[in-house]
């Protein structure tokens, strides 16, 4: 198993089916905080949906549209980033992030969505990687922004999400962009 250090005490790595008590007894912690913003811990709400959103993410990581990391910190897994949309054929992609309380703070996601965006952008060749979150989300937008995406719109009352039409920024950055970005850092 492969991890990639983003902290002294954290790192990435996959986050896979065999994790399945690990990503739940996670997901139960996050709960709170996350169905705030996205419908990503909804999908988990026991153990057979769990292993279901785990799986759906294994059967996208073998077709390569998709690909799901935890991030880890002293050993407890605290958060996760991920490729909800991955495709190399358009060479489009979408980044997306979660945490619990025990995750926020260090810095984590972005050093974590700076991987993402360097796997996909510099390895893969993709062309735009994109962010989509709540615009009323602070800290998502602050992720999006220290990692140098431009916002390109609000997608108005997109998706339904706790009973509730919710807008959708979309973030960008081209894969020029982040070339010129990343050297920054």
């Amino acid at each position: 198993m492969f991890a990639i250090e983003i902290s002294d005490d954290a790192e990435l790595r996959p986050l896979e089916v065999w994790q399945l008590d690990e990503f739940f007894a996670h997901i139960q912690r996050a709960r709170k905080q996350v169905d705030r913003w996205i419908r990503f811990a909804a999908g988990a709400a026991d153990l057979n949906s769990a292993r279901d959103t785990l799986q759906r993410y294994a059967d996208r990581q073998a077709a390569d549209t998709g690909r799901l990391f935890g991030i880890w910190h002293q050993h407890v897994l605290v958060g996760g980033c991920m490729y909800p949309h991955f495709d190399a054929q358009s060479g489009n992609c979408e980044i997306g992030v979660w945490t619990e309380p025990a995750g926020q703070g260090h810095g984590f996601v972005t050093t974590s969505v700076r991987i993402l965006l360097d796997h996909a952008l510099i390895e893969r060749g993709l062309a735009r990687a994109e962010w989509h979150c709540d615009p009323r989300n602070e800290r998502s937008v602050a992720v999006a922004k220290r990692v140098g995406m431009t916002a390109e719109g609000i997608l108005r009352s997109s998706y339904l999400h706790n009973g509730e039409r919710q807008d959708m920024q979309v973030w960008a950055i081209l894969q020029d962009e982040w070339a010129a970005v990343r050297d920054e850092w």
